[in-house]
């Protein structure tokens, strides 16, 4: 089947892009590992423009709701490997099938950075994790390290501080980073302690995580902690777009229509390498996205 549009992802830039599609009646599937991105992992959201506050979850609630609205073909859970060229069109293959259409929208977000120390692999969801919005509620009354110093290791402690015991965050910089007012929200509360210049070394544990080891000015120590969270950014997903021009960070290039390199083949929100990584920029490039392959589509004709 040749589809007008294949959309990749389904956070925010994916799901606006999916209803401007539908809007403009285009013939497309959405093919998406999960619903919601990065989206689905934030806790406390006050920058969304129309909502003062709401969280990630709920608001990825709202994006989908909309996006059913208007009957949307959505293939989830399924993972793209391989996009190329075919003639005019374009063949997306994934780890459960192959599609053809005659445009494509990549929207496929970032993913988490890991951390390459020992015991990091060995430890995952066995009290490591790298998403406080999923597991937070799994560690009550315990003793957690986040490692990181910006807005996502920020955000895992505000969600964090009302459920665990002690909360370490382990940064590597000199002094924490982020937005001014999660900063002072977290620094503030008795149960958080900041551990600037420190350097993560090894994850180590039985069945479980038990501690974490740091060096710090020189010094290595251990800090016992049943929970891990990993909160060091994220790197773009783009490994599968092998056939887009990227930049050194891995985002694909874009230009202000959201037109990659190859014709036909459109990119847009954290994926790519537009200024700032907010949810309400990668909505409104998800839009423009859209409307950029819908007069595509339309020339091509």
């Amino acid at each position: 089947m040749l589809y007008d549009l294949i959309i990749i992802g389904a956070g925010p830039a994916g799901i606006t892009a999916a209803v401007y599609a539908a809007r403009k009646r285009m013939d497309f599937v959405v093919i998406t590992n999960d619903i919601g991105g990065q989206t689905a992992w934030s806790g406390d959201i006050e920058n969304y423009t129309g909502y003062q506050f709401v969280t990630g979850p709920d608001l990825v609630n709202k994006f989908e709701e909309h996006m059913k609205k208007f009957d949307v073909s959505v293939r989830e859970g399924e993972q793209v490997a391989d996009i190329k060229k075919k003639g005019g069109d374009i063949i997306v293959k994934t780890d459960k099938g192959e599609y053809e259409a005659r445009a494509v929208i990549i929207a496929s977000g970032k993913i988490s950075r890991q951390l390459g120390v020992p015991g990091e692999k060995e430890f995952k969801n066995k009290g490591l994790t790298y998403c406080a919005t999923c597991d937070a509620p799994l560690f009550s009354g315990k003793d957690v390290a986040i490692i990181g110093g910006g807005n996502s290791a920020l955000d895992a402690a505000l969600q964090l501080i009302k459920i665990a015991r002690q909360v370490y965050i382990i940064n590597i910089a000199s002094q924490m980073g982020g937005d001014a007012v999660m900063r002072e929200k977290v620094t503030a509360n008795g149960k958080v302690k900041v551990l600037n210049n420190a350097q993560v070394t090894a994850i180590s544990g039985d069945k479980m995580v038990t501690a974490i080891k740091i060096k710090q000015e020189g010094k290595e120590r251990e800090i016992p902690v049943e929970g891990i969270f990993v909160e060091i950014g994220l790197s773009p997903n783009s490994g599968f777009a092998k056939v887009v021009e990227t930049n050194e960070q891995g985002e694909i290039k874009v230009n202000c229509r959201n037109q990659t390199n190859v014709p036909g083949i459109f990119a847009a929100g954290d994926v790519t390498d537009v200024p700032e990584k907010q949810i309400i920029i990668a909505a409104g490039e998800g839009s423009k996205a859209a409307l950029s392959a819908f007069k595509y589509l339309s020339h091509k004709r």
